[in-house]
């Protein structure tokens, strides 16, 4: 039976993002430098996510770029004065990724991340193109290999990828472990390495390449190495670009004495667009003259040079987009399976499933919130913050569980489980908060209690606990708490996140018990609520296998009719460089689901972020989102750059 229902689930930052496509005028010189000279232009129209431009014309007025308008990444034109601002781009239908549009020659290239590869954990991302006559696409990079960032020289002769060429992904995911080839449009399949270690590659004319990363002092810097224009191989030793001291990253370039680079210095907060000279080896600020206070990723030049482009947040008061709704639909390669992104944590569906149950953020308020599946209205059931992980009673409709403390602590910090109760009847639409009486169930001393999952009958919880100094599963009475608990399993090792079946038949859970010494690896297993049966669910490969500890699958849920299992893995490595985004703690995080034995493996997301915390409900029907206004947040455009890029080098 083909799997079916409605899954809610979070995505870290990206629902803040705001993006817009902007460019600005080239100044003729370093001194001459003005804000209104710089005569600031929006490209695209303030709906949904619109990101990683290229010019598809000579002076920058036409672009392309990647927007999530569609519930998914794809490409779109933009046209000054076409009474359509965003025309789709014929690309890869049915693909939920596509990346780095560039329009040379009458084609278009781009990323895309439908085909799936032969063994698990490598990325499924290559560079495709489409003529843009005949609509044709054909696969640009050879079978087997892995290639993003593609760079397409003025001549559109020339293409330059960051690669993984046919190695297997090393589980990077900060600074990819990339190398940077280049191979000619008309013979894609012969390939030069011109960098061992780089990304994010950009045509420094027809014969010399730039890209970036991190030197062996610590800073990301662009580098440049030249390459011969008969053979592609290069014809010197690589050179350094900019200069240690700030980071600089995903260049851009034409020909000229002039690139283009994001940047982060020591002492400004936001990551901004400067161009720097290779002449005199200067920087010119360009964005933070515009927007001090907001982040600009990802520069284009236009063909001209007259044009510099970037992506930022749309800023405040700005047309289109300007509140975030709690409920957004996302594209589901699964006709029979409904996704839809909340703007949150950790939902738990209502026992009608007319009401989810979510998380905010971890360190402010609100702690827990109540949000129609129709998206239409909010209520805040709690202020308080550090709240993580929901459970709604399947038997009391006015009964929600979560954990209170800190997330990702040591077996013995202070997290507890916390039942909350409240008047359902209360849910109306003339209130926005709903009294809520908080009673702790588990004991502060007793550890690190976290990840209550309520049992179908509603009497039992089941949850994590470090009180023994090792993270193992308990069982405790939903409604008197610590006097009735009793363990399920004992190790140790890490047994966390565990769901209980609708049937109640069997819990599920993720562990690292096969390999107790790793805290990176995690499987699925299941066990029964009595604590026999205990079984692993092999996913990535068969028992024995190389490819199945390597897994790292977390927040496994079952389906409503108990046949399938959901969770978020690795399996799918990184398809983007994540040095050109917001932070994303875990970017190879994307949903799967699979049946009790781990076949039939379906991946439901497919982009650059961390997609978890899901939660499994039965059909809603496409009539169930609401036609009025939804209910939203005023916070677009608060996100943060990767929290682990540091100027403290």
């Amino acid at each position: 039976m083909e799997p079916s229902g409605t899954i809610a689930f979070a995505t870290v930052s990206v629902t803040g993002f705001g993006f817009d496509v902007f460019s600005v005028a080239v100044p003729r010189s370093a001194e001459s430098v003005t804000a209104a000279g710089l005569a600031e232009r929006r490209h695209t129209d303030g709906l949904s996510i619109n990101y990683n431009a290229q010019f598809a014309d000579e002076d920058g007025q036409e672009v392309a770029f990647v927007s999530e308008r569609a519930g998914s990444a794809g490409l779109f034109l933009s046209r000054p004065g076409s009474s359509e601002r965003a025309v789709p781009l014929p690309t890869v239908e049915g693909s939920l990724f596509h990346d780095r549009p560039t329009v040379r020659g009458g084609r278009l290239y781009f990323v895309s991340a439908h085909e799936k590869p032969a063994v698990p954990f490598r990325s499924w991302a290559a560079v495709y193109a489409t003529d843009l006559s005949s609509k044709e696409t054909v696969r640009v990079t050879p079978e087997g290999v892995v290639d993003m960032s593609p760079a397409v020289s003025a001549s559109g002769e020339l293409l330059a990828v960051a690669s993984y060429g046919e190695r297997p992904w090393a589980f990077d995911f900060r600074v990819l472990e990339t190398e940077v080839a280049v191979f000619r449009a008309a013979d894609p399949a012969r390939r030069v390495v011109v960098a061992a270690r780089g990304g994010w590659p950009a045509w420094h004319g027809e014969g010399a390449v730039l890209f970036h990363r991190v030197a062996d002092d610590g800073w990301w810097s662009v580098f440049r190495v030249d390459v011969s224009p008969e053979t592609l191989e290069p014809s010197g030793a690589e050179t350094r670009v900019t200069p240690p001291g700030l980071h600089c990253f995903t260049p851009a370039a034409t020909g000229g004495r002039w690139i283009a680079v994001a940047t982060r210095r020591k002492e400004r907060a936001h990551r901004h667009v400067e161009l720097f000279d290779l002449e005199t080896e200067q920087f010119t600020s360009v964005t933070s003259l515009l927007s001090p206070e907001l982040h600009h990723y990802n520069p284009f030049f236009s063909p001209s040079g007259k044009r510099l482009g970037y992506h930022r947040f749309r800023g405040a008061g700005a047309p289109g987009d300007s509140l975030i709704p709690y409920l957004q639909p996302v594209r589901s390669p699964v006709s029979s399976v409904r996704m839809l992104r909340v703007h949150g944590s950790f939902p738990s569906f209502s026992p009608d499933a007319k009401h989810l149950a979510l998380n905010g953020d971890f360190f402010k308020a609100p702690g827990l919130t109540i949000l129609r599946t129709d998206g239409s209205k909010r209520w805040v059931l709690t202020e308080k913050p550090n709240l993580f992980s929901t459970s709604w009673s399947p038997t009391e409709s006015g009964v929600v569980f979560t954990s209170m403390g800190p997330i990702f602590e040591t077996p013995k910090a202070t997290v507890r489980v916390a039942r909350l109760e409240f008047d359902p009847s209360e849910l109306t639409d003339d209130r926005d908060d709903v009294h809520a009486a908080l009673s702790e169930l588990t004991r502060p001393e007793a550890g690190n209690d976290a990840f209550p999952a309520v049992s179908p009958c509603g009497r039992w919880v089941v949850f994590r606990s470090g009180r023994s100094g090792h993270k193992n599963l308990y069982i405790v009475d939903a409604a008197r708490g610590e006097d009735t608990i009793r363990r399920l399993t004992d190790g140790e090792w890490i047994d966390t996140m565990p769901s209980w079946s609708p049937d109640g038949k069997l819990i599920a859970f993720s562990s690292n018990r096969h390999d107790p010494a790793n805290a990176a690896v995690f499987s699925i297993y299941l066990v029964r609520p009595d604590g026999t049966g205990l079984r692993r669910v092999h996913v990535a490969g068969p028992p024995g296998s190389p490819e199945a500890d390597k897994e790292r699958i977390n927040h496994v849920c079952f389906s409503p009719d108990c046949q399938w299992l959901l969770f978020t893995s690795n399996l799918g490595a990184v398809n983007a460089e994540p040095i050109s985004g917001p932070n994303q703690f875990q970017p190879y995080g994307d949903l799967y689901l699979c049946r009790l034995d781990g076949s039939g493996l379906v991946r439901l997301t497919c982009n650059p972020y961390e997609n978890g915390t899901p939660a499994w409900g039965p059909s809603l029907g496409v009539e169930s989102l609401s036609l009025g206004p939804p209910a939203a947040d005023d916070s677009l455009g608060e996100f943060d750059e990767p929290l682990w890029l540091t100027c403290d080098v």
